[in-house]
């Protein structure tokens, strides 16, 4: 299991781990995790030819038998010898209640590698600082309880940082959370990957940090962020660019939600081309710049539009944006529009199936 909050990186990182241990001849099986349905991260995943299930409608803490039926299947479809899972990015107190869970309830049936937590440079170091991130001080304790609970932690985008910041923000995790091993990749580049899977592949007293935790200020926190999934079947009259609508979809997001003093935890665009081709656009921070994850460099006739938003703002105020940006890049592209699917939600408290208080 790779966590880490909104933004951070996981998915793409665990698109990049799946490849590096089919390389090396084993089967992987991955497992996605959203409060709502309809996942960019899931047709993501799939349209890179991975074979992925998801969990939805809650964390995995609130469906741990879903995660477990979910892993069952893969297992009876493919015999994956590796599961890769990414948990909301909202979520912590994961060792307690998934990771103790599963090495007592399925002992002889998993072996869990180390928990892996990706850190998110651009709202952390700002966190870590004391500063103003955007986010609430009880969004913030969200972020903190994800790094103590961490057997490693992992700075993703070490390409987009300056050497100088990369020590400061070593230096300030290894202050906070003296002990645990600090990696630096870039899950898109490549850069310093390796020491991942060398450190899932250790075995040891992993998993074992149950976490004092506040489940008031945790809920408090979780239920402070809108979150948005929709889908968007689009009919062109002639062929249209993809990549160039996602980004504009993206850009325009971006400057509404500033106007409305919304913080941006993450937003993703995913076009999916009828033919097959699909592109995603991402931003991670309001402060951020969009860009593509994974660039479609293709035009389109027919295709559906999924978008993500995960925002602290009002989840009504956030559909109504996302609605109004649809329409508007539409209509200057003589697109047709149908709202397939649109949910707005804030998260409910966390209800946990298991709670371990005690290491098994």
């Amino acid at each position: 299991m790779i966590g880490g909050f909104l933004g951070a990186g996981k998915t793409t990182t665990l698109a990049r781990l799946a490849r590096y241990y089919m390389d090396r001849g084993q089967k992987v099986g991955l497992v996605t995790n959203d409060q709502a349905q309809n996942l960019v991260d899931t047709n993501s995943l799939r349209s890179q030819g991975f074979d992925v299930s998801e969990v939805a409608g809650a964390c995995f803490c609130c469906r741990f038998d879903d995660l477990v039926n979910r892993v069952t299947q893969l297992q009876d479809d493919s015999r994956p010898e590796i599961i890769l899972a990414e948990p909301v990015g909202s979520c912590t107190d994961l060792v307690a209640t998934v990771i103790q869970p599963l090495k007592d309830l399925y002992k002889g049936r998993f072996e869990v590698a180390p928990y892996a937590v990706l850190f998110k440079p651009s709202h952390g170091l700002k966190i870590l600082r004391n500063e103003s991130s955007g986010f609430s001080p009880k969004a913030a304790y969200i972020f903190r309880k994800q790094l103590e609970e961490a057997d490693a932690l992992v700075i993703n985008r070490m390409d987009e940082i300056q050497p100088a910041r990369l020590a400061e923000l070593e230096k300030l995790l290894n202050t906070e959370f003296p002990g645990v091993p600090v990696l630096a990749i870039s899950a898109k580049t490549g850069q310093g990957f390796d020491a991942l899977p060398e450190l899932l592949d250790q075995q040891g007293a992993f998993g074992k940090k149950i976490l004092d935790i506040d489940y008031d200020i945790y809920a408090e926190g979780e239920a402070e962020m809108g979150w948005l999934n929709s889908s968007v079947h689009l009919v062109a009259e002639r062929p249209t660019e993809m990549d160039p609508l996602l980004m504009e979809v993206i850009v325009q997001l971006q400057d509404r939600i500033r106007t409305l003093g919304g913080e941006v935890a993450h937003l993703k665009v995913i076009g999916m081309e009828e033919g097959g081709a699909f592109g995603v656009a991402n931003l991670v921070s309001s402060a951020g710049q969009p860009e593509f994850s994974l660039p479609s460099n293709s035009l389109f006739q027919v295709a559906d539009l999924i978008i993500n938003a995960r925002v602290a703002i009002d989840p009504e105020a956030l559909q109504k944006e996302v609605e109004k940006v649809v329409a508007q890049s539409a209509l200057s592209r003589n697109l047709q529009t149908e709202f397939r699917q649109i949910q707005s939600l804030r998260p409910g408290r966390p209800v946990p199936i298991h709670r371990y208080s005690e290491i098994v």
